[in-house]
């Protein structure tokens, strides 16, 4: 097989176009029958879920702040080493990270470790020769990076793009032009609150899809884009077989819980899970015979009613815990452990296992990169076990637990924070999603955990 093209679709800052951009281009190279591989730069669980379906296929976090170099390149190389055309949707603005003065953590790191080309989104709107500037700054900001093109969005008319293009001619004739999208409002990606509508709940998402590859094919020079693209090695890492299955695994997934790395799930299957999903939403009983129970993150606050009423599967769940079999359970899956949850003034049953409650607040509760050292033997490995991961969400508990048990010492951006890691039992439960490519040994451990149930 030849190696993949490859390279990383880059924004001048969130907002720009580049989501759209993004799904236009997976969605638009899937119709032409090639093999598209997507991934997303940073923490961020909405996009992925939008990618899977533009591509066809799951799409995979690369975080250089969240994962070690090695395990970056080794995720890309897994999963793009079988596809004809690996595109890496970027974060934020592209060299926007957690530092102000280096690429730490931004998508211009991982273009960097990665070796691959970029393509810069920018936003045209009200913009003319001005749009030479912007570009070429970026351009030139960082000589070691590799630019194979820009894409202009929101351009409002075939004389704007004309004075775009020129402008771009004159200033920077060795950076192509690949085209530009018009300024159209039957392209925009709904959002609330957290961000985009996921994909699980988009309506219309894939008629939404067909426009965004049918304005990249009339707008875009897709055909110069590719050969543009140097093939790049992604050699797929040669992973020994996977073992028997020890241990039956739980998964809540449905469209309230639909946060979840899908590196968190292959390392899980390696350390010899079976993984089961299940529906919270839908399903009355738990998947027979499990040893633990994987609660990822989502939207219980927006399903909270649906959620409550389901009082067979909650009273199964808060029996399944009070057993003492694991229980792993991340921001909404942590939610949904609670004893209730207040969304606009209504007050919504949970399972109850940890007696908290939760409000859903009009203002960001909590945002940014979080380190985990647990402060004493957990489902995750013994005390001292170090994790990366990320914090994002609405809700708060309120009132805040007094003396709550838990088993993170946490750290962000700004230095300590709150301990973290609520215990009851054999149940943990935290706001903190994290990323066990940041550590495999806690998938193992996980797994470990739920076997000597058995």
């Amino acid at each position: 097989m030849s190696a993949p093209k490859a390279c990383v679709i880059a924004g001048t800052h969130s907002g720009c176009g580049k989501t759209s951009v993004s799904l236009g281009l997976m969605a638009a190279f899937a119709r032409r029958g090639l093999r598209v591989a997507p991934f997303k730069a940073g923490p961020d669980f909405i996009d992925p879920g939008l990618h899977a379906r533009a591509a066809g296929r799951a799409s995979h976090n690369l975080d250089s702040w969240m994962l070690p170099p090695e395990a970056v390149r080794g995720l890309f190389a897994r999963h793009a080493g079988d596809a004809d055309l690996a595109l890496l949707e970027g974060v934020m603005g592209l060299f926007d990270g957690i530092s102000a003065t280096e690429n730490t953590g931004s998508t211009a790191e991982l273009a960097a470790l990665l070796s691959l080309p970029v393509v810069l989104v920018a936003d045209a709107r009200s913009l003319a020769r001005s749009v030479a500037a912007l570009v070429q700054g970026y351009v030139r900001f960082d000589p070691s990076l590799r630019f194979a093109g820009v894409i202009l969005d929101r351009v409002g008319s075939a004389s704007h793009a004309d004075t775009l293009r020129k402008a771009l001619e004159a200033h920077l004739p060795d950076t192509p032009l690949l085209g530009c999208l018009p300024r159209d409002d039957s392209l925009a990606l709904p959002a609330r609150h957290l961000g985009l509508v996921t994909a699980e709940d988009a309506a219309g998402l894939d008629a939404l899809l067909g426009r965004l590859a049918e304005a990249c094919e009339r707008h875009l020079d897709l055909d110069g884009l590719l050969a543009a693209l140097p093939g790049v090695e992604a050699a797929i890492p040669d992973d020994p077989p996977p073992p028997a299955p020890r241990a039956r695994i739980g998964l809540a997934r449905d469209r309230a819980f639909c946060f979840v790395y899908e590196e968190n799930l292959r390392l899980l299957r390696a350390a010899g899970a079976e993984i089961l999903p299940f529906s919270p939403l839908a399903d009355k009983r738990l998947p027979p015979d499990l040893d633990g129970l994987y609660l990822p993150g989502g939207y219980p606050e927006l399903a909270a009613f649906d959620l409550a009423q389901n009082a067979p599967l909650r009273k199964e769940i808060l029996a399944f815990s009070r057993s003492g079999r694991p229980v792993y359970a991340e921001c909404g899956g942590l939610l949904y452990l609670l004893d209730r949850v207040g969304v606009e003034g209504r007050i919504f049953p949970m399972c109850g296992v940890f007696p908290f409650r939760a409000e859903l607040k009009p203002r960001l509760a909590a945002l940014g990169y979080r380190q985990v050292a647990t402060t004493r033997p957990t489902l995750l490995g013994p005390a001292g076990t170090i994790l990366r991961g990320h914090e994002f969400h609405y809700t708060a508990l309120e009132p805040a637990p007094e003396n709550p048990d838990t088993a993170y010492a946490v750290s962000g951006r700004e230095g300590p924070r709150p301990d973290e890691g609520y215990l009851h039992e054999n149940t943990l439960g935290s706001y903190i999603h994290l990323h066990f490519g940041s550590r495999p040994e806690a998938a193992e451990a996980f797994v470990e955990a739920c076997a000597a149930r058995r």
